[in-house]
């Protein structure tokens, strides 16, 4: 490393925890980190800090959560990564900034890139460290890697691939100091916008076919009913059964093969349940739910 950069890093949540690491692993200063406030989970009153300012806290950095405060520390760059909240212009006018953001930009600018690439089912997603603005996602790219997305990917391990891949990046790219990041390239494209998922939109239609019903529920979380009560699927990927004719949430017990396998009709294929979660109960394979309810030609949803 040619110059050490002194850095203030901008994150919060869980996914901005290892590029963190991964910069002070590396050698490089942080004087500070800004984090968002620390709020209050689970029950009472307690207030517990965010992801982010537990660990900085833990490997003995300074933390804030006043962006200004910024200001008051000498550093070269700022780096954000998932931060949840804009930087005011006038921080941005004296502290020079990139941004680590989880999509192939422009697609995908906005809160839940991850999550909208696994749910419309592209073939690959990546990471873009980029030049921040003031405007949303809108800066150039220094640069990007592609990573593909897999028929079997979860929001869990996608993230974490990203997350990985990302600090990789982001630490190569700082290595020779700001002149070692070269221009950026403006974006391309036409955006498309990552608005965060809303609870309803994992709600499991079973008149829609099975591959976006399997993609819903890889990001976790999905539900429908089953006798008028919550029912959770957390894994059910696409079956290359055809044999059956079961309509939309027509639930079938297939026991010509091998193992035993619990099968739900959609708008167009068949899902095979491999994890699921009655209410109130804790997750458990879907054969032994089955000993249960014995369900044969009931419907979910």
């Amino acid at each position: 490393m040619t110059d050490r950069l002194r850095i203030v890093y901008f994150g919060t949540p869980d996914v901005a925890v290892p590029p963190l690491e991964a910069l002070v692993d590396a050698g490089f200063e942080i004087p500070l980190v800004v984090s968002g406030p620390d709020k209050r989970r689970g029950r009472g009153s307690t207030l517990h800090p965010s992801p982010v300012k537990a660990v900085a806290l833990e490997l003995g950095l300074t933390v804030s959560d006043r962006i200004d405060d910024c200001r008051e520390v000498d550093a070269d760059l700022g780096v954000v990564v998932a931060y949840g909240h804009l930087i005011k212009p006038h921080v941005l006018a004296e502290l020079p900034m990139v941004n680590l953001h989880f999509s192939l930009l422009p697609r995908w600018r906005g809160a839940a890139p991850v999550e909208r690439a696994l749910l419309e089912g592209d073939a690959q997603t990546g990471v873009c460290l980029m030049q921040l603005e003031e405007t949303l996602d809108t800066g150039g790219v220094y640069r990007r890697i592609t990573v593909p997305i897999s028929d079997t990917a979860t929001l869990a391990s996608l993230r974490a691939e990203l997350v990985d891949r990302g600090s990789e990046l982001l630490v190569s790219a700082l290595h020779d100091g700001l002149e070692g990041l070269g221009e950026p390239e403006p974006q391309v494209g036409e955006p498309v916008y990552a608005k965060k998922i809303q609870p309803g939109e994992l709600r499991l239609d079973l008149n829609r076919p099975a591959s976006v019903l399997d993609r819903t529920i890889r990001l976790g979380r999905a539900w429908c009913e089953f006798r008028g009560a919550r029912f959770r699927i957390w894994e059910a990927p696409v079956s290359p059964v055809r044999s059956f004719d079961l309509g939309p949430g027509q639930l079938h017990l297939d026991t010509t093969g091998e193992e035993r396998a619990v099968l739900v009709g959609t708008g167009d294929g068949v899902l095979r349940l491999v994890t699921v979660q009655p209410e109130g109960k804790p997750r458990m394979t879907a054969e032994a739910w089955w000993n249960g309810p014995q369900p044969e030609g009931e419907r979910l949803g």
